[in-house]
């Protein structure tokens, strides 16, 4: 099995799947309830992370999408039930936006020992049709385990986070995670980027599961971050184009 991945059991029926030797340092989380599992994000693709998904689960397996960027989809293609945000469905099945030589120059960006098996060359970002469609508000059931969807926009337009009322958990994607957070993309809207951070301080939160980086974070960062934005909205700032800008724990780049 590659040892590309780390697996850290959050508990029993939980597990993070990171990419820690890259510099991304990816995160997939792994629910298992009592009759089916869902897979958050399936990460970088350089390795096959269905193997780890078989290893610690026999459970049926849909992987639901934070949103379509290629370190969140590359090992969609070991899958075969995808959930995907309404919003960012074409992204998956018609059309990526970012060109193929931007993806490759941002994997490649730190070098890394990568798996054997990984030829950078043959990269491709996943494309394919998924087989269901989320909403704002969804509720996926796994049996004795239920996970609600929070449509997040702004770091994409179809960025989701996951809530979990039974755990109180927050699975964040790239919304909030310690680290650079992107609004500076064309398809990135640092505005919509705000009003998420807001939304998501609405849930009663114990434990953020971030996409990236340190995995454990503290609950208050999600306060942090949205002071970081209101003070760039208060400065007219908050529109891309202006920069990077540091706060202490974390960076937004607009």
């Amino acid at each position: 099995m590659s040892e590309w991945f780390t697996v850290e059991k959050i508990d029993s029926q939980t597990f993070a799947i990171s990419e820690y030797k890259h510099w991304e340092e990816t995160h997939c989380y792994l629910l298992c309830g009592e009759e089916s599992a869902v897979l958050i994000d399936t990460g970088l693709g350089v390795s096959n992370i269905r193997e780890i998904v078989d290893s610690l689960t026999k459970l049926p397996v849909m992987v639901v999408t934070t949103h379509i960027h290629w370190d969140h989809i590359g090992g969609h293609k070991y899958f075969d039930n995808i959930a995907v945000h309404e919003k960012e469905k074409n992204w998956l099945s018609v059309r990526f936006p970012i060109p193929m030589q931007v993806v490759k120059d941002n994997l490649a960006k730190i070098p890394c020992n990568f798996p054997p098996e990984f030829d950078i060359n043959a990269y491709q970002v996943f494309q394919g049709e998924p087989q269901k469609i989320l909403h704002d508000g969804d509720l996926l059931d796994l049996g004795g385990r239920v996970i609600q969807v929070i449509h997040t926009p702004g770091h994409s337009p179809g960025h989701c986070c996951f809530y979990e009322q039974g755990r109180k958990y927050l699975y964040s994607g790239d919304l909030v995670y310690k680290g650079c957070l992107y609004a500076f993309y064309p398809t990135t809207d640092p505005q919509l980027f705000y009003q998420s951070v807001k939304q998501v301080q609405k849930f009663k939160i114990e434990r953020i599961m971030p996409g990236h980086h340190e995995l454990n974070i503290p609950v208050s960062l999600i306060n942090t971050i949205e002071a970081g934005f209101a003070q760039l909205e208060r400065n007219g700032q908050l529109k891309q184009g202006n920069g990077l800008f540091e706060f202490g724990e974390f960076q937004i780049q607009i």
